[in-house]
């Protein structure tokens, strides 16, 4: 993975990033790619630490890099928590013509609102297990095997989260979905979702927002079904709808406790 000559790390602490490529996806547009360490990283040389991996990098740590100016603020939960573990975040793809949609739909679908979309979400994740990860694993000090790698996200991010941890069981032990948008391919996931090769020790945490399911009939259809198939598969699944909860990243931020807590329990 290329790095910028001019890597920017902020100020007292420890959250690094700098610019990549996703040739695969949009040539060599480039877009930021974030690394948290913990606090105790530079104090055990010989310490290594499991990994997630997030969708959406620009919302996790910096309310000033954020789309709509909040962040989930991942970092100050892992320093007041002192939860050991590296979280990697890589930027979406920003188009108006559908290019975070694109990136992050493993299917194609068409849509009233967005039109037909052409489902670009298996490049990601190819790029994200076989040059992202490798890429950490190389340069960090991480635990690479599937027993300490998870990853994380909302809405379309959510979705990917919830198809990776399927699709790509033997990298990923655990994910946590977040507002999965399964109204895009809510048929084809349901069929990944019982058809998976799936080890027994998978974990999954999985939630929607009360507010966000008004009305949304169809969703909570969505959500109970692939709830139950997972119960089915015997996946450690959490399943959550969340009191007052709605689509936003100050929501989800206040889901981080839970889902950090399934995950790593």
């Amino acid at each position: 993975m290329e790095r910028s000559a001019n890597e920017a790390t902020e100020e007292n602490n420890m959250v690094k990033y700098w610019k990549t490529a996703i040739p695969e996806l949009t040539g060599k547009e480039k877009r930021n790619v974030y690394v948290y360490l913990p606090e105790t990283y530079e104090e055990d040389e010989e310490k290594r630490y499991p990994v997630m991996y997030m969708f959406d990098g620009h919302n996790v740590f910096f309310d000033s890099h954020a789309t709509y100016g909040k962040s989930w603020g991942m970092k100050e939960y892992m320093d007041s928590t002192e939860t050991e573990m590296i979280i990697v975040a890589a930027e979406c793809n920003h188009s108006p013509d559908n290019g975070r949609l694109s990136e992050y739909s493993p299917y194609s679908f068409t849509d009233p609102e967005f039109g037909t979309v052409t489902g670009r979400g298996k490049i990601t994740m190819e790029w994200m297990v076989n040059t992202l990860k490798k890429d950490i694993d190389e340069r960090f000090r991480t635990l690479p095997g599937r027993a300490g790698t998870y990853i994380a996200g909302s809405s379309m991010g959510g979705l990917m989260s919830l198809y990776a941890v399927l699709e790509y069981n033997e990298i990923f032990r655990g994910a946590a979905a977040l507002s999965p948008s399964l109204w895009a391919v809510s048929g084809e996931m349901e069929k990944l979702a019982r058809e998976a090769k799936l080890s027994k020790n998978t974990v999954i945490y999985m939630d929607y927002g009360s507010r966000e399911l008004l009305g949304q009939r169809h969703m909570e259809r969505y959500f109970s079904r692939m709830t139950q198939i997972l119960i089915d598969r015997r996946v450690n699944v959490t399943s959550r709808i969340v009191p007052g909860g709605s689509h936003c990243e100050a929501s989800w931020e206040r889901q981080i406790p839970y889902f950090m807590n399934t995950l790593l329990y």
